[in-house]
């Protein structure tokens, strides 16, 4: 098969959240769900959805029900959902009045749905972001300062630094906001970073965890693996596109004898 659609988006796996007790969302990828019932929260002190709301965001996710809720998720992978999550940044609730169709989808990718479909999914939620509820502005301005200098920055307390506030203040509001620290978050956008320049045969390891704000190939290697589950190396050449195929020539040019 010369075209591999799984290579641009497929779903790996659904998950189901049906009553009160608290679930952890994992892998790579995207996860987007549908909270059909109920209220459910982005880990002990994370927003919180509603019924109706669209869940979408990068994994680790913690589910907390805040009552007896239903969940239905889905994780997208490969390289639609990564460029998506990529410019997602935060995991978040939005509006499910903006994708009316992601129910439905979501139920025929448990049922087995192919490639096609979990593009579909995507495509539905496609602008679901842009009706999420508002961050606090210190998360607000946190979330920019990190996607603006990731390579840069040397940590947490130099962001803090930054924004006029105390370490303590700012990774107390930004995990009440999105369940998530502000260092485990620069971590997550650095590797999205790693993994676009992997993408490509013009960096070495060391050149990347220079561009990317990693002091060294070694301890990029380890956070990787750590994270991801893979070696760079190993991620590379899973997520290399197949090889070109060469053109036939037009059958005006073939020869008989």
């Amino acid at each position: 098969m010369i075209f591999e659609p799984e290579f641009y988006c497929a779903c790996t796996k659904t998950v189901e959240l049906d009553g009160e007790a608290p679930a952890q969302l994992e892998g790579t990828g995207l996860w987007i769900g549908v909270l059909s019932r109920g209220a459910c929260a982005l880990g002990a002190d994370g927003p919180t959805g509603r019924s109706g709301d669209i869940l979408l965001g990068g994994a680790p996710l913690a589910l907390v029900p805040q009552n007896d809720c239903h969940l239905l998720a889905a994780r997208l992978t490969g390289y639609c959902p990564d460029a998506y999550r990529l410019r997602l940044g935060a995991p978040r609730w939005a509006d499910g009045a903006a994708c009316p169709g992601a129910a439905e989808l979501l139920a025929q990718l448990q049922s087995g749905g192919g490639p096609q479909l979990a593009y579909a999914l995507l495509c539905a939620v496609a602008k679901a972001d842009e009706s999420a509820r508002p961050l606090p502005p210190l998360v607000a301005e946190a979330l920019a300062a990190i996607r603006q200098n990731y390579m840069a920055l040397y940590g947490v307390e130099e962001l803090s630094e930054q924004l006029g506030v105390t370490k303590c203040h700012l990774v107390r509001t930004f995990k009440q906001a999105l369940g998530v620290t502000p260092g485990k978050y620069l971590t997550q956008v650095r590797l999205d970073a790693v993994k676009e320049l992997l993408l490509t045969d013009e960096y070495n390891l060391e050149m990347i965890a220079g561009l990317t704000g990693f002091s060294g190939a070694n301890y990029l290697c380890r956070v990787f693996k750590r994270e991801v589950g893979l070696s760079p190396a190993a991620w590379r050449a899973a997520a290399a596109p197949p090889p070109a195929v060469p053109k036939l020539p037009p059958r005006s040019a073939e020869m008989f004898v």
